[in-house]
């Protein structure tokens, strides 16, 4: 069984239902026995992170993702998840989990799309993902596959072995990273058509070793 961690950051339903629709049982819970007995986990989230880390500290949920993900147990962030795994965020600033090492920043609106003209923020929208190293959960993704984004914010590891696929927005920024057995992806793969819902699937069938 999967577990969609909640920690009341967002509606989770359309990951589950993606995971259903792919075949895969899984649950929506913040229950941590649950967690903690489940074959591997999702860590979804929209919103801010100043409230994420609120509530994942007021649930005693801070702890046990990082002892999760010291268990070897397959883990996958999604975007708000995947930026709170960092170290800091420059919203609220807010110190974070902290399982990889990096930070948080706002993008730019100084910044120039690829036309010239200033970008929006929120980057809102399909992007391609340009893969940087080879993973599981990323086989078989083509070069034309584009993904769900809605973000403010970006994930910026401090080392460049963390960053699994990058993104083009005004600058180019860390749209996948991983570290062992822990893979999050700054878009939305249960938003993202076909090529998402392969990840999801690669990531269902994962064997870290």
């Amino acid at each position: 069984m999967i577990a969609i961690i909640d920690y009341e950051a967002g509606n989770l339903t359309s990951v589950s239902r993606a995971l259903s629709y792919l075949g895969y049982p899984n649950q929506v819970t913040g229950d941590k026995d649950i967690i903690s007995r489940s074959e591997r986990v999702i860590f979804p989230g929209v919103g801010s992170a100043g409230a994420a880390m609120e509530s994942l500290k007021r649930l005693g949920l801070d702890t046990l993702i990082k002892d999760i993900r010291q268990s070897g147990k397959p883990v996958l962030g999604i975007c708000l998840g995947t930026q709170i795994i960092l170290g800091h965020s420059e919203e609220h600033d807010t110190a974070c989990l902290n399982i990889i090492e990096g930070r948080v920043p706002m993008f730019d609106a100084k910044d120039k799309d690829d036309d010239g003209s200033a970008i929006k923020i929120p980057h809102m929208g399909w992007n391609r993902v340009t893969v940087q190293k080879e993973h599981p959960v990323l086989a078989g993704l083509k070069e034309d596959d584009e993904f769900y984004f809605v973000h403010s914010y970006y994930p910026a590891p401090f080392s460049s072995g963390h960053v699994l696929g990058t993104t083009r927005y005004g600058r180019e920024f860390a749209s996948i990273i991983g570290f062992e057995n822990l893979v999050a992806t700054q878009f939305h793969p249960e938003k993202s058509g076909r090529a998402g819902l392969n990840i999801l699937k690669n990531f269902c069938e994962w064997k870290p070793c």
